[in-house]
């Protein structure tokens, strides 16, 4: 027999045999009149540990609650529900507030376990609301818990978009940063090419060897080289560029 319920609850004793050692998923049992709820509290650190609530409704109206929600009356439901609603609004300002992607990330990540326990809560509501379907509170409780549903969804969805809209504009900053150092690591080459030939020849003539041009035509053979030189290199600093700076894809 499960151990899950309290003892002095007066339920129909199929619900304790239809329990195991552990809550399981949440849904709902009906028998009789009787109604019981199995809801998973709001998702912690770890969303792997899900903790479980017991909300039993008796034939004449009343509640009873177990687990963190065992405040007594049909107050306990309604303040079951409204804690994934606190956390719906902690989530949206926290994703407001957001502007890297770690941020849009952990707001993803802590949304995840939210959104789907909150879309099977509401599922159980709605089930609920359909058993009784002259309990206004069910009524509200429901259409609460849709509107976590719904709003957590829209987070979801507001933070993955973030997220990728985050990346997607750091790629084409990094983008427009590689076309940049491509633009000045052109006009390097161009530099090079330009001064490439007057300095092999620098290095050539300036070696310690007799060739005769120290004391020939000085200096219009000096200057004759020098001009020379830079025409060679005009000549491979065009074959180079083409003409044309290189192009963004």
């Amino acid at each position: 027999m499960a151990k899950l319920l309290p003892g002095s609850w007066e339920i129909p004793e199929r619900f304790r045999t239809r329990l195991g050692v552990q809550a399981g998923r949440q849904r709902l049992m009906v028998h009789e009149g009787h109604l019981l709820l199995v809801l998973h509290d709001r998702p912690g650190a770890d969303p792997q540990v899900r903790a479980a609530s017991f909300f039993w409704r008796a034939p004449d109206g009343s509640w009873k609650s177990t687990g963190a929600a065992a405040k007594g009356g049909v107050g306990a439901l309604k303040g079951h529900v409204e804690a994934y609603a606190a956390a719906a609004q902690a989530l949206e300002d926290r994703l407001d507030a957001a502007s890297r992607a770690n941020d849009y990330f952990a707001v993803l990540q802590e949304v995840a376990p939210l959104l789907r326990s909150a879309r099977n809560m509401h599922r159980v509501l709605q089930e609920a609301r359909e058993a009784c379907p002259d309990d206004r509170d069910l009524l509200a409780l429901r259409d609460q818990a849709y509107e976590n549903e719904r709003t957590l969804d829209l987070i979801h969805g507001d933070a993955r978009n973030g997220l990728d809209f985050t990346i997607a504009r750091r790629a084409e900053e990094q983008a427009l940063l590689s076309e940049e150092i491509n633009r000045s690591s052109h006009r390097l080459n161009l530099l090079a090419a330009l001064f490439f030939p007057i300095t092999a020849l620098a290095g050539i003539l300036g070696m310690n060897l007799e060739h005769g041009f120290e004391r020939m035509h000085t200096p219009w053979l000096f200057l004759a080289v020098v001009a020379v030189a830079f025409l060679v290199g005009l000549l491979v600093r065009s074959a180079i560029s083409g003409g044309r700076a290189p192009r963004s894809p």
